[in-house]
């Protein structure tokens, strides 16, 4: 992607924590029919130099299973807080009449090579994962009296037949790329400015980041 140096970001603990905060990500593979992209939710997982990866898992009736290489190249796009920018929103606009709009967000690109693992007992082990982790987040933000949901509530010819139906999917980690574009290339005040009325606008999560980001202006 076009990533000019002052919006790149190269520190992988910011880009392992977007991944985290969005794991939504979209794979993006090529195959006998093109390009194609798939929307997967993923877990990062963390081992010695060199052997981080994506799991996660896709329904065994997406073609995707039948068309993947092992080991062939893959790339899986997150995409963090993203927002429309109004000149109007900069105090200098209304002094020069020189700025234009723009759109500011928060993306990584894992470049990986992609393996299916086509058996429950590594299925089992997603799923179960990725249910813990998010069924926590869901009751944080709003808690049922039922508490969080386990595998272990789902009858259990049920859950296999659900776990039958899916496959899953590894992605080796080779290359991060980072673009993080906030407004570094703004004055500060003009960030700032950008910031209050996204916070105006409930954006309050784009504007916090647009004030952590170092400006590349005084």
């Amino acid at each position: 992607m076009y990533n000019p140096a002052h919006f790149a970001v190269t520190d992988q603990a910011a880009l392992y924590d977007l991944i985290r905060h969005a794991p939504l990500g979209m794979l993006v593979t090529h195959g006998p029919d093109g390009l194609d992209a798939n929307h997967i939710p993923w877990e990062l997982q963390q081992g010695p130099e060199g052997t981080d990866r994506l799991i996660g898992h896709m329904a065994r009736a997406n073609p995707l299973c039948q068309q993947l290489q092992q080991g062939g190249d893959v790339l899986v796009v997150f995409r963090a807080e993203q927002g429309y920018i109004s000149p109007n929103w900069y105090p200098s606009k209304h002094a020069t009449h020189r700025q234009v709009p723009t759109w500011n967000y928060r993306v990584v690109h894992v470049h990986g090579r992609v393996a299916l693992r086509d058996d429950e007992k590594f299925v089992r082990g997603v799923v179960g994962r990725l249910t813990r982790t998010h069924e926590q987040q869901a009751q944080a933000m709003a808690p049922h009296p039922a508490g969080a949901w386990k595998m272990g509530d789902a009858e259990p010819a049920y859950l296999q037949q659900m776990l039958s139906a899916i496959v899953g999917l590894e992605v080796e980690i080779v290359r991060l790329e980072g673009k993080f574009k906030l407004g570094q290339n703004r004055s500060a005040e003009d960030r700032e400015g950008a910031a209050d009325w996204l916070d105006k606008g409930q954006q309050t999560q784009l504007a916090a980041c647009m004030r952590l980001a170092n400006p590349a202006t005084p």
